[in-house]
């Protein structure tokens, strides 16, 4: 019974992210990267509630290219369901890049560093 749950929220996981991927793709053209691609690598440290952890170099590279203000603008609240805003702040700050505090993404508003 828990592995049929384990399997249902996978693929529940699954179909949002593709929502999102698919609905998205203006994100890629305009930010630097795609949520795809940052999900792609980067989710194990951007999911769900949790301490976070520091990314892999391939998650870093994602994450460089990208325009945060741009990918924080479209970031909707079945993104927020999905990914913590928290961690992904984290992780890009781990990767380097500056992320003003007081910033948005989605309902999200940055901490200082």
């Amino acid at each position: 019974m828990a592995s049929h749950n384990l399997g249902f929220l996978s693929l529940a996981i699954l179909m949002i992210a593709g929502s999102l991927v698919f609905g998205d793709l203006r994100v890629s053209a305009q930010c630097g990267t795609s949520f795809q691609a940052v999900y792609s690598q980067c989710s194990q440290y951007v999911l769900g509630p949790g301490p976070g952890a520091p990314p892999s170099q391939a998650c870093c590279d994602v994450i460089r290219p990208l325009d945060i203000p741009c990918f924080c603008s479209f970031v909707s609240q079945a993104v927020e369901r999905l990914v913590s805003m928290e961690k992904l702040v984290n992780v890009a700050r781990y990767c380097g890049l500056t992320i003003q505090p007081r910033m948005r993404c989605g309902s999200y508003t940055v901490p200082p560093a």
